[in-house]
């Protein structure tokens, strides 16, 4: 099979008339354009060179592969600036899966952002919650995904920290504990509350920092929407454990130590998937324009 390389050389020592200097200009041994050479002749089955004295001069066969060696060489510069270009260039289908909250209070500038400054880009957005893009991007059906990290490492999925996210643990106004200086776990455990399902990572933290006091939560009822949480909390039907951004003027933070607790929002992709140029330039929109960037460990 002929070498890129064999013809490569073979342009070179024509237009030197010299295999040393085609050495030099190759940054190779003599002796490695000279094998170079002699594998492209074995390969035609021909003779590209005659050395007479210390002069190279082309065969008749040499004269004729010149120029065909010639446009295979610019083709191939050609192909190496077309990639280049395109490395540049940000277009094409992003498929982006994230949650509702992380949608609606973290990602409209960036989105906006992006839209400005890619305008060749185009936009795919599945909201959902954090668990299912999770699955979505394990399964390839998403390129990206926005959400609460898991905190464990995964052998088929790259995490990238982005937001801190801390939870607050809130009531009602008129709620028993409201005007409490501080509450300590057991004592919070004997009244309802309202928390994501199980099967969020959300309630997974609430649930250990429970486990390590003896208790459990006595769940009222359960949703994935955190402002549904709120607004529940905040009517007087128990307590909530909640991201700071979406604590309104009818909760009340309890003040409490152990369940001073945070999330961590970022982003998710596939070890085995290439990422895209938007998706790179997305991601790194995310990392630089967020004012509560997280350094990853």
């Amino acid at each position: 099979m002929m070498d890129i390389t064999e013809l490569l050389t073979f342009i070179k020592v024509a237009e030197t008339e010299s295999f040393s200097a085609a050495a030099d200009a190759l940054f190779i041994t003599q002796p490695a354009v000279s094998k170079r050479v002699a594998a492209l002749e074995s390969n035609l089955n021909v003779k590209l060179f005659d050395r007479i004295g210390r002069t190279v001069q082309l065969t008749e066969f040499g004269h004729r592969l010149l120029p065909k060696a010639r446009r295979i060489a610019e083709d191939l510069s050609d192909i190496k600036r077309s990639m280049s270009l395109q490395t540049e260039d940000i277009s094409g289908e992003l498929h982006i899966t994230t949650s509702h909250h992380i949608g609606l209070h973290r990602l409209p500038n960036t989105l906006k952002t992006f839209q400005q400054r890619y305008s060749q880009a185009e936009i795919k957005i599945d909201f959902t919650q954090s668990e299912e893009a999770h699955r979505q991007v394990l399964k390839g059906e998403a390129e990206i995904g926005v959400i609460t990290l898991s905190g464990q490492s995964e052998p088929m999925l790259n995490a990238i920290p982005i937001w801190s996210d801390p939870l607050k643990c809130v009531v009602s106004v008129d709620h028993p504990l409201a005007q409490c200086a501080e509450v300590d776990v057991v004592e919070l455990s004997k009244y309802p509350c309202l928390l994501p399902h199980d099967n969020t990572f959300t309630r997974q933290i609430a649930e250990k920092v429970f486990a390590v006091h003896g208790v459990r939560p006595q769940v009222r009822m359960n949703t994935n929407n955190l402002e549904t949480l709120a607004m529940l909390a905040g009517i007087g039907w128990g307590w909530s454990l909640i991201p700071s951004t979406v604590v309104n003027d009818q909760l009340v933070e309890l003040n409490m130590p152990a369940l001073n607790v945070e999330r961590i929002l970022g982003v998710i992709h596939h070890k085995q998937r290439t990422l895209s140029q938007a998706a790179s330039a997305f991601i790194a929109l995310l990392q630089t324009s967020s004012s509560n960037l997280v350094v990853a460990p």
